[in-house]
């Protein structure tokens, strides 16, 4: 067997591969049917939860949203300003003189070996009256005034964590584009995985979960000495098949203003990437699959196209371009990011690009922040 034929399985392996995951996995989100609205006797006392440092122009801006909600339930929301220097303390003095709901936690102190977020966060949750948390930040508003309701209406029994959808502001060009495809993507994963029954991670702008499995298994201390990783690690450790449950509801999204600029948005997905490498094995491999088949896809394609066959190739690239075509379009329609149905195929080429420039996470020592 001559070399370029080996080249040529190779590529029809990682093609299968490809379509494996997208027919597993992500097949599920894309005809994912949510339960109907529960009762009226379900709803649950929340306690909305944000953690700030030097962040009061992005409480002007988005602390409003969190504050006039439209819950007939017992809520809170809970407001921790951690050793902020800039006026955050003074509006949030004016804030509570409206809404009484509104509980600030003031730290003047820094927590010594615990940096990141997990130690103000922590303090939140202990402060919480109530058992059902809601998280988001600082930066982040609800789509919605009824973000607290139906997130909430997620739990049942068996329910002890609730994944949301942390999304971006739509804005013009390329950048926005990529960014919001990649919250997109990473979206898609943790969305498919936990229908699938292997739940793994969730993201801190829009997530919820009980403060029983949060003390249950001591909080953030088996990873207090990473900076990052007080939503993904967390989850990875806690969630379950029967524990964990989606929601999707437009109504339930959180929006952020996206990085402004690549260096911002490169160093934001690099801290946030650095805490894979301390989740589940199982965890490990799937997702480490998937990235190495994006990875060498179009390389391996580029090779076959130029030394076998391109008739070949592009008939094996055409059977995994309806498949996603076809995956991705509702899943895209559920996430209200349609508008980048038609760049997908260039984004999917630029994807290698993408795990070049973020593979460097695996093996880079994040630094001891969270902001």
């Amino acid at each position: 067997m001559h070399w370029w034929q080996i080249l040529f399985y190779l590529f029809c392996l990682i093609t299968l591969i490809q379509v494996f995951y997208y027919l597993f996995f992500f097949s599920r989100l894309a005809f994912y049917k949510a339960t109907g609205k529960q009762p009226s006797s379900q709803t649950h006392p929340v306690s909305v939860i944000v953690c700030a440092r030097d962040e009061a122009a992005n409480l002007a801006k988005n602390l409003p949203g969190l504050l006039v909600q439209q819950y007939r339930t017992t809520h809170e929301v809970i407001v921790v300003d951690d050793n902020s220097f800039d006026d955050s303390k003074y509006f949030l003095e004016e804030l509570r003189k409206t809404f009484k709901h509104l509980h600030v936690v003031e730290l003047k102190q820094e927590a010594k070996f615990i940096p990141g977020k997990k130690f103000p966060l922590s303090i939140g949750i202990k402060t919480a009256k109530y058992e059902v948390l809601l998280l988001t930040d600082a930066d982040c508003v609800p789509a919605s005034e009824y973000w607290i309701d139906k997130m909430q209406q997620t739990y049942d029994d068996k329910t002890e964590i609730v994944l949301g959808y942390g999304a971006y502001f739509r804005k013009k060009g390329l950048l926005n584009r990529l960014i919001r495809w990649e919250t997109f993507h990473t979206a898609l994963q943790y969305f498919s995985y936990s229908l699938a029954g292997i739940p793994y991670m969730g993201v801190g702008r829009n997530l919820s979960y009980k403060k029983e499995v949060f003390f249950r298994h001591k909080g953030f201390t088996s990873h207090n000495h990473i900076s990052s990783g007080d939503d993904d690690l967390f989850i990875n450790m806690a969630s379950t098949k029967k524990n964990t449950r989606i929601n999707i509801d437009p109504a339930t999204f959180t929006i952020s203003e996206p990085p402004r600029s690549w260096f911002q948005w490169m160093k934001q997905k690099h801290r946030h990437y650095s805490t894979g490498k301390y989740y589940k094995s199982l965890h490990k491999f799937l997702l480490g699959l998937y990235a190495l088949s994006y990875f060498i896809y179009f390389p391996v394609m580029t090779g076959v196209i130029l030394f076998y066959s391109w008739e070949q190739a592009f008939f094996v690239f055409g059977i995994r371009f309806i498949i996603q075509a076809i995956i991705l379009f509702p899943c895209m329609k559920k996430l209200k990011v349609n508008d980048l149905y038609p760049w997908f195929l260039m984004i999917d080429i630029m994807m290698f690009f993408y795990y070049l420039v973020f593979a460097v996470t695996l093996v880079k020592k994040p630094k001891p922040a969270w902001k």
